[in-house]
């Protein structure tokens, strides 16, 4: 009796495993996939934090015009001996940055401008290469999600780009006259950054929870909130363009009193140009008077923004919204002191990664917006 019990035991339980329902790649290994997808994307995010302050500090030091050549490969090997060296400075002291800024440069002081034009470009090969190995990894291994090839792939075409419009923007200060890069190429490249900067931020905190749980959380989507916060996030990429064409022609070490600009409201000078329209990529004081100009927009916006994100009904939206209006405040305090003190670059590289901060801050608060997080009775998140 008791081994037909067995019998009939081990039937039911054969049964009830072939009945059991069947979880998709997903399901059955949440963290295998989505989990180190997610690690991989924040080690991209932190490299590309990293070549954002280095491409700063590139532009801050004047170095960005020291390596004339663009070879994505053999350029990956610096100068191995003096004869390299020497090359290289010779192919510098043909440009007009050299003959019209840096006349008589010594051979150590190259050096300095050349290194940190080399890591910078280093380290973007460095990104490709993390992307690339990651990629191929998840590809091969089958363990990205369904649907989130073209996502990762889009990521890699963009970080493609970037690296030729990096050339672009050099080869405008290489051409005869020219002593630095054209302001608008600057700011395509910068822009550019925080593109990529944006859906690596987007796609981690997708992949942060589950997907039942986000297609539980859109239904209670806050689509008001949502359209506001893409407002904002718009607003801020253009008062980031602004500013990299701030940064492009160094406008920013002039025009050092505020709120004021030279004692006026709107300096006379800032329509010297002709045509009209060159003012706003080639004159140090229009292109601040209008980077100005936005940042009070953007402020009295963002301030709606949080007025509006603080009635939300969950406490992490609220917080999300609050932590982006505090950032706001110290952005235009900080804008304000850079300018008063010609733009050092403590200051000026300061403000480039407070702007990284409130990038991602915004996209975090949307994101809140869009997949809101649901508070238990008891406070605690659900």
């Amino acid at each position: 009796m008791a081994a037909k019990r067995a019998i009939f035991e081990e039937v039911s339980t054969s049964k009830q495993a072939q009945t059991a329902p069947q979880g998709g790649v997903i399901d059955r290994r949440p963290k295998s996939a989505r989990g180190a997808i997610r690690v991989w994307l924040m080690v991209l995010f932190a490299l590309v934090c990293v070549m954002i302050a280095v491409g700063g500090m590139t532009r801050l030091t004047d170095s960005g015009l020291s390596i004339t050549e663009w070879r994505p490969v053999t350029g990956a090997l610096p100068p191995m001996n003096a004869a390299d060296w020497d090359a290289e400075f010779e192919k510098y002291r043909q440009i007009d940055q050299y003959r019209l800024m840096n006349q008589g440069m010594s051979l150590s002081e190259f050096k300095v401008i050349y290194w940190w034009e080399w890591g910078h470009r280093q380290l973007g090969r460095v990104i490709g290469l993390v992307w690339a190995v990651g990629f191929l990894f998840f590809w091969l291994t089958k363990r990205i999600p369904t649907g989130w090839t073209p996502r990762l792939l889009l990521l890699g075409a963009l970080g493609g780009a970037q690296g030729a419009i990096g050339w672009w923007m050099v080869a405008s200060g290489l051409n005869e006259g020219m002593v630095a890069v054209a302001s608008y190429r600057l700011a395509t490249h910068l822009g550019l950054a925080f593109v990529i900067l944006g859906f690596i931020a987007w796609y981690t905190f997708l992949l942060n929870r589950s997907e039942a749980e986000l297609m539980k959380a859109r239904r209670a989507r806050e689509a008001k909130l949502f359209s506001l916060s893409t407002g904002l996030m718009h607003f801020a990429f253009l008062q980031i363009l602004l500013g990299a064409l701030v940064a492009g022609i160094d406008a920013g070490r002039g025009y050092t009193d505020w709120p004021m600009m030279n004692g006026v409201f709107f300096p006379p000078e800032a329509l010297d140009m002709v045509p009209l329209w060159q003012n706003f990529f080639e004159n140090p004081a229009m292109a601040q008077f209008v980077h100005r100009m936005a940042g009070y927009l953007l402020a009295v916006f963002a301030l709606i923004v949080w007025l509006r994100g603080r009635k939300s009904a969950h406490g992490a939206t609220r917080f999300a919204f609050n932590a982006v209006g505090l950032v706001v405040l110290g952005q235009i305090i900080l804008g304000i002191v850079t300018v008063m003190y010609a733009a050092p670059w403590q200051l000026g590289i300061a403000h480039q990664a407070t702007a990284v901060l409130l990038w991602v801050l915004i996209i975090r608060a949307r994101h809140l917006s869009q997949f809101p997080r649901f508070d238990s009775l008891r406070g605690a998140k659900a």
